[in-house]
């Protein structure tokens, strides 16, 4: 067997290279987020360290998921596109062990080297990585990466244990067909799901759809968190590729209705094409699906998240204007507007609490000191139980993700300054979008700076408080002006997390996508020659095969869109029991540019090797064949012809 191995790596050259890369670049990504991150954990702790270990953590996290992903779809596609062999060999007396064990050989030969590669690759891209994180401010100056070893045998060790379990997966199940059997499915896909993938990809979807049902009953402000739908999406994803098999003829079906009621034989064949070769058409949509659906969850659930935290802003505030910046004067600020009609001022002065939760764990919180007189009169926060009017300098306002938010209750905690106190809960705010702060007397926040001035004023008095901003040097916007400024959708440090986060992780599933579709068209050159020899013309040939491509591009595109629009409702429905009306943000343009990447990358990595087979066919035929007459075309040619 070992002996057949290595034959058969050396005859099957074009395949296993699209392995080897596939192995290759996913244990690289995988070297290079793990370095990464293992350099800023040993980082000195401040609050930029955590805000890269939190972004490497959720690159790496990514990075890992879609290079498993990816390796074990293309590995159970190689394997899965030789039944013709397996099933030679199993004529030729080959026994199902012995088959697994030749599958298993090759992809321990493939994946040693392709790990190996990867780590070569990964070792000399985390510097990069390093530097580009520096010089774009994202790490702090002092950020390299180290000599830690242990990210180097995590990507190795996965990279050769996913490429086993892919090749392992597929193999079993052509080691347990009959010869003959094996033979006469080596044309169509019949059976394309396996007990295994019902109940893997069953169990996946079940528990994505039950934790959010779970959640929404029990705590439905974690599924706003980062790691959540993080990881939430990548559920999905894996349960819709395990699932494909059953996936894609009903979508086939769905995006080729009106093209086979437009054409007379074209539609059809493209259709049948990719209903009769589904694995193929499940490989090819596999990458699309990641790309499209991690796109849409994180970039949908980040803006998701923007927009509702600015309606809770929105909600929360009365004030018709906000000062900002120059010298504002102290939380009694509300002396200043005195001579301003109808005018009521809120000053904000930020500060930090450390909370004690659970008698022994010590939680830093954000905090801001306010008059209660006029955070009464300005404010509209969301209290359910209590009242704002009772805060004092013995009071709190907390919210109810606190753990002891009971109005009455004592809190023990500690001021900026170090001090320990013991505050009463004077009101309790809902959760909301999570991370909204309590609030305090200005003497419980010693060395806070005012940050903001909330106004409430008729519009007949924008000119005297743009007035009385000037005398403190500030600047004056409108609530709404100023909501746009502090809740930004993106800027430049988020569209810089998004590239750290997605785009290495996206360029690697799209060289992916690439690799699967040389080796599917390249592994096509029997069913390319047949239509040849129908009467199709070249470029006829070429159309269709392209067509197919095309359709399995889509194929994943639509299902991508599903994903990001199952992650999307259930943030939508978290947000609504919190009380927060704020609609849900799809990213239809970057969702549509992937879908566009993935589509002319579809076509020329389906042309370019198409037109080679053709050629190196025509060539081995030369003159031998037999012509077609002049006005003849038959079978599926004349179906090609009438478009």
């Amino acid at each position: 067997m070992l002996r057949i191995a290595l034959r058969s790596l050396r005859r099957r050259w074009m395949t296993q290279v699209g392995t080897f890369v596939a192995v290759a670049l996913g244990v690289a990504l995988m070297t290079v987020m793990g370095l990464g991150l293992a350099a800023s954990a040993a980082l000195p702790a401040g609050a930029e360290v955590v805000g890269l270990n939190s972004m490497l953590g959720t690159a790496g996290g990514v990075s890992s998921f879609v290079a498993a992903f990816v390796v074990a779809s293309t590995f159970s596609y190689a394997v899965a596109a030789r039944r013709r062999e397996l099933g030679l060999l199993r004529l030729a007396g080959s026994t199902p062990g012995q088959l697994r064990r030749l599958v298993l050989a090759e992809a321990a030969a493939v994946g040693l080297a392709g790990s190996a590669a990867g780590l070569v690759l990964g070792r000399e891209g985390a510097p990069l990585m390093a530097r580009w994180t520096v010089a774009q401010g994202l790490a702090p100056a002092g950020y390299a990466i180290g000599n830690q070893t242990w990210p180097l045998h995590t990507a190795f060790w996965t990279g050769l244990l996913v490429a086993l379990s892919g090749a392992y997966a597929a193999s079993r199940r052509a080691g347990r067909v009959g010869p003959l059997e094996a033979l006469r499915e080596a044309v169509t896909d019949g059976r394309p799901m396996t007990p295994g993938r019902w109940v893997v990809g069953g169990g996946l979807l079940l528990c994505a759809v039950g934790f959010v049902g779970w959640r929404l009953g029990s705590d439905p402000g974690s599924l706003l968190k980062r790691k959540t739908y993080t990881v939430q999406p990548m559920l999905l994803i894996s349960a819709c590729g395990l699932l494909a098999p059953v996936l894609v003829r009903p979508v086939v079906r769905l995006l080729m209705w009106v093209p086979v009621r437009l054409t007379s034989y074209a539609g059809r064949l493209v259709r049948a094409n990719a209903s009769a070769g589904i694995r193929r058409t499940a490989a090819v949509a596999a990458p699309v699906l990641v790309m499209v659906a991690l796109t849409g969850s994180l970039l949908g659930s980040a803006w998701t998240l923007k927009d509702a935290k600015a309606v809770e802003a929105r909600a929360r505030t009365g004030a018709d204007y906000v000062l900002t910046g120059g010298r504002l004067p102290d939380p009694a600020a509300g002396r200043g507007f005195a001579g301003v009609p109808g005018a009521s001022a809120l000053a904000v002065a930020d500060t930090r609490l450390t909370v004690l939760e659970e008698g022994f764990v010590k939680v830093p919180t954000e905090a801001f000191a306010v008059d209660p007189a006029a955070l009464a009169e300005v404010s509209r926060l969301p209290v359910v139980a209590g009242s704002v009017a009772d805060l004092d300098d013995g009071g709190i306002i907390v919210t109810q993700e606190w753990w002891q938010h009971r109005v009455g209750d004592s809190v023990p905690l500690w001021l900026a300054d170090g001090t320990a106190a013991r505050l009463r809960i004077v009101a309790v705010m809902r959760t909301g979008t999570g991370d909204n702060g309590a609030y305090v007397t200005p003497r419980n926040a010693p060395g806070a700076k005012v940050s903001r001035i909330e106004v409430k004023a008729p519009a007949s008095a924008a000119a005297a408080v743009r007035e009385t901003a000037a005398r403190y040097g500030a600047t004056a916007h409108t609530t709404e002006e100023w909501l746009t400024a502090t809740h930004p959708r993106t800027n430049r440090f988020t569209v810089l997390g998004y590239v750290l986060v997605l785009g290495i992780a996206l360029v690697y599933t799209a060289i992916a996508l690439a690799n699967t579709l040389l080796m599917a068209t390249s592994d096509r050159g029997g069913d390319l020659r047949l239509l040849r020899l129908a009467g199709a013309t070249r470029g006829q040939v070429l159309a269709v095969t392209t067509a197919e491509s095309l359709l399995a591009a889509a194929v994943g595109a639509l299902l991508g869109t599903a994903v990001t629009a199952v992650n999307l409702a259930g943030m939508r429905a978290a947000l609504a029991v919190l009380g927060v009306d704020s609609p849900v943000v799809v990213p239809w343009l970057p969702m549509g540019a992937v879908a566009g990447v993935c589509a002319v990358l579809s076509a020329l990595c389906t042309l370019l090797p198409a037109a080679r087979v053709l050629r190196r066919r025509t060539g081995r035929r030369g003159t031998g064949r037999r012509g077609t007459r002049s006005g003849e075309v038959p079978g599926i040619a004349a179906g090609l012809a009438s478009r």
